[in-house]
């Protein structure tokens, strides 16, 4: 298990979340690959298929440069059997006590999802400097961050939900993103057909919109 300090940094040297839905784990390592060379090393699985343990496992075997993360985490249970399966960190959708508490017994960073003040403040009780803003581009996006910034200073966030690559600038400039999480860079059209030189570019692309508001 790699310790959440560690996993934060990664997270933010990154930039870029993608967040990946499989039907088959046999797509696992071609997509990690793409996601490399478009120059991004973490790769969050979500819970959504029967796939996603194999997933999970394969590239923690195959490609141990890459930072995995488990997504779709709905309870204590689902998070002890991806952390049994090698996840580095967990995302849930919302904030869960008992899903956070058991990721913090494995010392396995966990990244739970906000959507008001009130849910920010139960993340930082449970001693958390992430959160995933989500379904961020429904609940404000860039608007929130902005609002609630200058209440909770040391509180970044993952906005995950409806981001484009138009959206990356807006994101970063508010100096409080830590890293911008979405499925754009891996659709699931694209990895069905083989498509992996397409998630590559996007992941190019996508960068270098970032690098233009924060270089």
């Amino acid at each position: 298990m790699t310790a959440p300090d560690q996993v934060e940094v990664a997270l933010r040297a990154a930039r870029l979340l993608p967040v990946l839905v499989l039907d088959d784990a046999d797509h696992a390592i071609p997509v990690a690959d793409a996601l490399r060379d478009g120059g991004v090393r973490v790769i969050e699985v979500t819970c959504r298929t029967p796939a996603a343990l194999d997933a999970i496992r394969r590239l923690r075997a195959e490609r141990p440069e890459m930072l995995v993360g488990a997504g779709t985490v709905l309870s204590p249970e689902l998070a002890a059997a991806v952390c049994d399966a090698g996840a580095h960190f967990v995302v849930s959708p919302g904030l869960n006590s008992r899903v956070v508490e058991y990721c913090q017994s494995r010392d396995c960073t966990v990244i739970p999802g906000v959507a008001t003040p009130t849910e920010i403040e139960r993340a930082m009780s449970h001693g958390l400097r992430i959160v995933k803003l989500f379904p961020a581009e429904v609940v404000g996006g860039v608007a929130m961050i902005e609002a609630v910034a200058g209440v909770y200073p040391h509180v970044d966030f993952v906005p995950t939900g409806g981001l484009r690559r138009e959206h990356l600038r807006r994101y970063f400039a508010t100096g409080r993103v830590a890293a911008c999480g979405g499925g754009w860079m891996v659709k699931p059209d694209w990895i069905r057909a083989g498509h992996f030189d397409h998630v590559r570019d996007e992941v190019i692309a996508s960068l270098a919109e970032i690098t233009a508001v924060t270089s």
